[in-house]
């Protein structure tokens, strides 16, 4: 069995002040999503879920169908605020959903099949989609899980600190916790700092990190449903509060229900969050069309 292209695509996007999930960044208006799913294709990918609001579907549709049709298959996931599917019979006012592990188990009903879960406007590389569709199709059970583990000098930017996840990792290459350090930055002499309460610490250039590309069975959402449920619970009152995958990935590992494997990729990853962002994300683009990684247009 194929296994399924999960990405989370719902988010407004804010601070980069318009859709960026469909902005375009490739040489003919290629977004970010459309080099995730060619290299997902290529990997051997059976099918694309576009996890979104529903008001976005006609949009998403009219981008994406005319390229991928007779590709690859397709399917549209809703997240939404009515919490009733999940058993829990309150209406609670918030600015955005419950965060991206609420996403996944919006796919409980549709995706049957082993998966991976990307962000939409992050740049994963060719490499960590072969290495994520192997485990999907030869190791992944309900009791072992993945995480693509990027090596942290190639996820950092030039221009200014940034927060990352950092995977604490065993002797088996499985990981242990992931600690998230919100100040990672390059010092003047290359190597890699954070800065927290307790000053500046150094951390080695090939320190594993989580860019949010996970790899699960469709057992995640019966383990994680009853997470989410107490999740809302403890946090009706907090509008800010959501329930990220991470939170569900420690509370599997502290239980000792599922491991999760770090897979090591040489890829480099680059994202956009804010509009500053845009031409450093399409020059990263061009010189991967020129270097022959990608052709100049992805669909023809």
């Amino acid at each position: 069995m194929k296994p399924t292209l999960l990405i989370l695509a719902a988010g407004m996007a804010s601070r980069y002040g318009s859709m960026k999930q469909v902005d375009g960044f490739g040489p003919n208006g290629e977004t970010i999503i459309d080099y995730s799913i060619y290299d997902a294709i290529n990997a051997g990918f059976g099918k694309i879920s576009f996890i979104i609001r529903e008001e976005f579907a006609d949009q998403f549709k009219s981008i994406f169908e005319p390229k991928l049709k007779g590709r690859v298959e397709t399917d549209y996931v809703f997240q939404s605020y009515d919490l009733k599917p999940f058993g829990i019979d309150k209406t609670i006012e918030r600015a955005k959903p419950w965060g991206t592990q609420h996403a996944v188990l919006a796919a409980r009903n549709q995706v049957h099949e082993p998966f991976c879960v990307i962000n939409a406007d992050d740049y994963y590389g060719r490499e960590a989609f072969e290495k994520m569709a192997k485990f999907l199709t030869t190791e992944v059970s309900d009791s072992l899980y993945s995480i693509i583990g990027y090596q942290i000098d190639k996820t950092l930017s030039d221009y200014g600190s940034v927060s990352r996840g950092v995977c604490k990792v065993d002797d088996q290459g499985n990981m242990v916790e992931i600690n998230e350090r919100t100040e990672v930055y390059f010092k003047e002499d290359g190597t890699v700092a954070y800065k927290d309460a307790t000053g500046e610490h150094s951390l080695p250039n090939d320190t594993r990190v989580s860019m949010n590309f996970w790899g699960f069975t469709p057992a995640i959402f019966k383990q994680s449903e009853p997470m989410f449920k107490r999740f809302v619970e403890a946090n009706e009152n907090n509008p800010k509060a959501e329930f990220f995958i991470p939170l569900a990935a420690d509370e599997l590992i502290k239980s000792g229900t599922a491991a999760f494997k770090v897979i090591p990729t040489s890829s480099k990853w680059f994202g956009v969050t804010y509009k500053e962002d845009k031409p450093i994300v399409q020059e990263s683009i061009s010189k991967l069309v020129s270097s022959g990684v990608y052709p100049e247009n992805l669909w023809t």
